[in-house]
């Protein structure tokens, strides 16, 4: 069973517990008749071995402009993967992992006290959760059960990610949890009927998990009291070779996606899909991201890299792999799996020097990878998209694996 801290509501930042769970232990069978008695000890001596724990901590991280207070959880499991998140905008703020060699370093991107991610973070959502619908609407506003629903446009006419006052500025309330081998929190967060001109109360779970196989997991769940549409992500940015240590140009990606999205020159899905073999989009096997961004092609122009969606080849809502990105001179790699049809790649094209993250570097363009899990843009306003509906009595459920590992160096 579960235990949990701060039942109801954020944590009060009043207590710094730590909790110390040991992974569940297996059994080991008994000793055949025939097993010598020194097998028998090795048995006996490898299951009383000391297991590897999870940890999580969480205190007070600053107070917003109006006053309120953000906190922070540490989610650490047995093998030293350390990942920390605040409330506010859901956001991931640090993902710790080893090279091969056991170096630990933090590969999110990310600002170095609230007093930034309040004032800046707008402009690019370093690891905060997107809704309530990731991605473009075309000219704000779409058609759902023959009613025209009218969005806020922040994107010259269209609405992106949701529009202003998104889910990246929301304080989510937030319960951090340990138990059966993992560590995690819970945030939830209650999006009102009309908010960025979405309709109905939207009730949105998300559940961050750590395990001790590296995997961070996410798992979204929002429920509805009218029909409305819902599409969730996150929008962490990814530098293996640690945050603030230059480009990812030098990264070798690989996407579980034979066709591209076609946008217009805005940015708005056509409807159409468009086969990735011999052209910049196609990462069918590994390939260095520097080797395909910079090459021209109708799809790039205006764009500075990458800023689009493929359609992933496994779309059966069960989890699959959907991308993998490898530093080949720390041996870091991250395997992303989802449960989504689509996967968006931002290269961090609009990063232009102009801010400084925690690592007291200027984030410029092509430091860092996002892998945006999703439906597709514009959806509503597609018919031949996967459908974003949601109605009451339905539970829309999400789920996306960073899983991290280290090889070899070379």
């Amino acid at each position: 069973m579960a235990l949990l801290l701060a039942a109801d509501g954020i944590c009060d930042g009043r207590r710094r517990d730590e909790l110390h769970v040991p992974r569940a232990r297996r059994r080991s069978p008994l000793p055949h008749r025939q097993m010598s008695a020194l097998a028998a000890l090795a048995l006996l001596a490898a299951a009383a071995a000391p297991q590897p724990v999870g940890k999580v901590s969480w205190a007070p991280y600053g107070h917003l402009s109006d006053g309120r207070v953000v906190h922070q959880v540490t989610l650490t499991n047995g093998r030293g993967m350390r990942v920390r998140l605040i409330n506010y905008g859901a956001t991931i703020t640090d993902v710790d992992v080893p090279d091969a060699k056991g170096k630990v370093a933090n590969v999110a991107l990310g600002f170095a006290n609230l007093a930034d991610y309040e004032a800046k973070n707008g402009d690019y959502a370093f690891g905060a959760a997107i809704g309530r619908f990731v991605g473009r609407i075309g000219g704000a506003r779409f058609t759902l059960d023959g009613k025209e629903v009218l969005l806020t446009p922040n994107d010259g006419p269209n609405a992106l990610h949701g529009g202003p006052g998104n889910f990246q500025s929301k304080l989510f309330e937030m319960r951090p949890y340990s138990g059966n081998g993992v560590v995690g929190a819970i945030l939830t967060y209650r999006s009102p009927d009309g908010e960025q001109g979405f309709p109905g109360n939207v009730d949105v779970t998300i559940t961050y998990t750590l395990t001790d196989k590296d995997e961070l997991r996410i798992d979204y769940a929002a429920t509805t009291d009218a029909p409305t549409v819902v599409n969730l992500t996150n929008h962490s940015y990814f530098n293996l070779k640690g945050a603030g240590s230059g480009t990812a140009r030098d990264h070798l990606l690989r996407i579980a996606g034979d066709q591209l999205a076609e946008t217009d020159p805005r940015g708005i899905p056509t409807g159409r899909f468009l086969p990735v073999a011999g052209t910049p989009f196609d990462f069918r096997k590994p390939t260095r991201i520097g080797d395909l961004i910079d090459r021209e092609h109708p799809q790039m122009e205006g764009r500075r890299g990458y800023n689009h969606s493929w359609l992933l080849a496994k779309r059966s809502g069960k989890l699959a792999l959907a991308a993998t990105l490898t530093d080949p001179g720390s041996g870091r790699r991250l395997d992303v799996l989802t449960t989504e049809p689509a996967l968006q790649i931002y290269a961090g094209n609009w990063m232009s020097g102009r801010d400084v993250g925690a690592q007291g570097v200027a984030y410029k363009s092509h430091d860092a990878i996002v892998f945006e899990t999703q439906h597709f843009p514009d959806s509503p306003n597609h018919p031949n998209f996967p459908s974003t509906r949601l109605a009451p009595g339905e539970t829309y459920r999400s789920t996306t694996v960073f899983r991290f590992s280290a090889g070899a160096r070379k």
